[in-house]
């Protein structure tokens, strides 16, 4: 394929990925967005492969069984494992990032030192941190997704720990720089599998001290450092699609987690080194006091086919029992007897962005019917019943209330303004921030102990049976 046509496909798949992040941000256009997104990259790989200089067919071959054997069974997983799955896709990347820079650097060493200009030993340099930051944080971040035994789901800290590990970011840094401007001296080949090693380890490093809520806005940053890792990769291999597909994806990803950051009041610094989401023992010490007041689902039943107008608020939760199309049920129900229903979505519920969007998008609830935080939270105050569903953090008053709380500031769906709040819920335990929620010691809140789905299909059942006799 003559370059004038291979030029002409990347520059229709680079207008594909740009009307795939323009579709994707209306749910209406979603599945068009992520077709074209799909589209874009098979183009591109197709005229990629078509170019002379690609010989080595076989090795191409045998890297798209090997993709389809990994990405298939990945593709197949449960919502409820998106955020893990989309984790291992960071950390893909990020290697295949780190192992292409590596080998461009000791085939362009092999060559002959003149090849390693500084502007191409800089790109690779920032390829190969960006990309072992990404893989061992992304791996990480899905131990920590996943709830692995062997990775703490809390934040862990340690004296001297940022300034450690900016130290170590440092390092590596000093000793790319030293390697851009001397790339064949001799001991580079030394320096060079350092500064490998130490990115690998700052990735880890780097999300050890991160709590469980701060997750989907670190699943967002990580997609940013994919993202600029791609674009380090497309200078090393002067390939213009590979250069401004990264930057639309770090871009964006960048943009969602500042987006993120202000919905939790928290600066992106924080979020990085602040350590939240370890467990405030003061906080659940003081919350302790209170105690729970325990409902049936056929009380909260009759209290909710009576009511007005209901706010519905979803967490992860309701993820994991998978609770989704129950909760679509409860809704028609619901509906069917003149209740006003409303889903309140706080923009980092669940595990990754958008997760409660996409869980209830799946169970063919209305979009019209999904309602900003900041929209609800006026109209809390006249809704008569809100039911917490699985939802912990987002809804916690002391972001509110309590100024040694870690979550002090931090925007929040007001539920506990409603007349009546009933809270679906597992266990006793805190959230995944690590803190008690004082909304369920809230003399309106009445607790429904339970699996989600469970739950739910009892208050569906008791609405249903109300529904019969009358």
């Amino acid at each position: 394929m003559s370059p004038g046509f291979v030029e002409l496909f990347y520059l229709t798949a680079t207008a594909l990925f740009i009307f795939s992040l323009h579709w994707m941000n209306n749910p209406r256009t979603a599945r068009r967005g992520v077709a074209a997104g799909a589209a874009a990259m098979l183009l591109g790989v197709l005229a990629t492969w078509a170019q002379p200089f690609v010989v080595n067919h076989g090795w191409m071959l045998l890297a798209v069984v090997a993709g389809i054997a990994v990405g298939y069974p990945l593709s197949r997983v449960a919502l409820t494992a998106a955020p893990q799955r989309t984790a291992l896709s960071h950390a893909f990347g990020g290697l295949a990032a780190a192992l292409v820079g590596t080998a461009k650097y000791y085939l362009w060493l092999a060559e002959g030192p003149e090849e390693l200009t500084t502007f191409r030993m800089t790109a690779i340099i920032a390829e190969v941190i960006l990309g072992c930051i990404t893989f061992t944080g992304s791996l990480f971040a899905a131990g920590k997704l996943q709830e692995l035994k062997w990775v703490p789901q809390r934040a862990v800290t340690y004296p001297l720990q940022n300034v450690s590990n900016i130290a170590l970011l440092v390092v590596a840094i000093a000793i790319g720089t030293w390697l851009a401007v001397n790339p064949a001296a001799p001991a580079a080949a030394l320096l060079f599998p350092a500064i490998i090693v130490i990115a690998l380890m700052f990735g880890i490093l780097l999300i050890v001290p991160i709590g469980g809520a701060d997750m989907p806005t670190v699943i967002a940053i990580l997609n940013s450092y994919a993202g600029l890792a791609a674009v380090a990769m497309g200078f090393v291999l002067e390939n213009n699609l590979l250069i401004t597909a990264g930057a639309l994806d770090g871009s964006s990803g960048l943009i969602l987690s500042i987006i993120m950051c202000k919905a939790m009041n928290r600066s992106y610094l924080n979020v990085l080194f602040g350590a939240f989401g370890s467990v405030q023992q003061a906080v659940s010490e003081g919350v302790e006091k209170g105690e729970y007041k325990a409902d049936t689902p056929e009380s909260a039943a009759q209290i909710m086919g009576q009511a007005r107008n209901i706010v519905i608020i979803p967490g992860y939760g309701m993820a994991v029992a998978q609770a989704q199309h129950r909760i679509r049920e409860l809704y028609d129900h619901l509906k069917k007897r003149g209740v006003s229903v409303r889903f309140a979505i706080h923009p980092v519920a669940g595990r990754m962005p958008g997760h409660m969007n996409v869980l209830l998008a799946e169970a063919d609830v209305p979009y019209s019917d999904l309602v900003e935080m900041e929209d609800v939270n006026r109209d809390m105050p006249q809704c008569d019943v809100a039911l917490v569903v699985g939802a912990n953090d987002v809804v916690n008053p002391a972001a509110n209330q309590d100024e040694t709380s870690p979550i002090y500031g931090m925007p929040i769906i007001e539920a506990s303004k409603a007349r009546t709040v009933f809270a679906i819920k597992r266990s006793k335990n805190p959230g995944f921030a690590g803190i008690d929620n004082a909304l369920y010691f809230d003399e309106r809140t009445w607790m429904l102990f339970g699996d989600a789905k469970h739950v739910v299909g009892e208050l569906i059942k008791e609405l249903a049976e109300e529904s019969s006799i009358h």
